[in-house]
């Protein structure tokens, strides 16, 4: 515990960067992993689990955060996503990615849980799983996009069920990623 003038700050209190993750089952999972290192090992990247964001990064403490996520969960059930294609963006987190179709299901999450937390888009919410963080040329990207699709050319029209989110500290200024670490998860109502 840290000391400031006499007073005694609790670690738990100080504010972080927190995001929240939809995962993917565990078969998907190890499919994108394994395509995400195939990608990482030819366009360079750091490492990271395959997940779509639901509510971007938003400051809290801990204890904030983790009682947002509980209360955004209750009540919430599994839905499931359908990847519409592989796709590129224009900034770092969005370098290469899979577009999720927006169906209502999907959308309405991502609003119930940024309801919660109080997180305002400034942005229309774009439903996403990233294969690749990286600085490409636009040519490189595509590269990179072609070659996602020849790794795994059946991703277009891929539906599996999201029944679990995770809370991640994510300080975005950290492009290794090194400092991102699962602090929560809860597991969604069955349909």
């Amino acid at each position: 515990m840290a000391t400031q003038e006499g007073t005694v700050i609790d670690p738990k209190q100080k504010k972080e960067w927190y995001s929240v993750w939809a995962i993917p089952p565990e078969d998907e999972r190890a499919r994108f992993t394994k395509l995400m290192s195939a990608l990482r090992s030819e366009f360079d990247g750091p490492q990271f689990e395959p997940h779509i964001t639901v509510v971007g990064a938003i400051s809290l403490t801990a204890d904030e955060a983790l009682t947002k996520l509980r209360s955004s969960c209750e009540g919430l059930k599994a839905y499931n996503v359908t990847v519409d294609g592989v796709a590129t963006g224009t900034f770092f987190f969005q370098c290469v990615y899979l577009l999720l179709n927006p169906t209502p299901q999907v959308v309405e999450t991502s609003t119930h849980c940024c309801s919660h937390f109080g997180y305002k888009n400034s942005t229309p919410y774009m439903p996403h799983l990233s294969l690749l963080y990286g600085d490409l040329t636009d040519e490189e990207k595509q590269k990179a996009r072609e070659r996602a699709n020849i790794l795994d050319d059946s991703l277009s029209g891929l539906s599996f069920q999201i029944s679990r989110l995770a809370l991640y500290k994510t300080d975005t200024e950290d492009k290794t990623l090194k400092s991102w670490e699962k602090i929560g998860e809860c597991t969604l109502s069955p349909n």
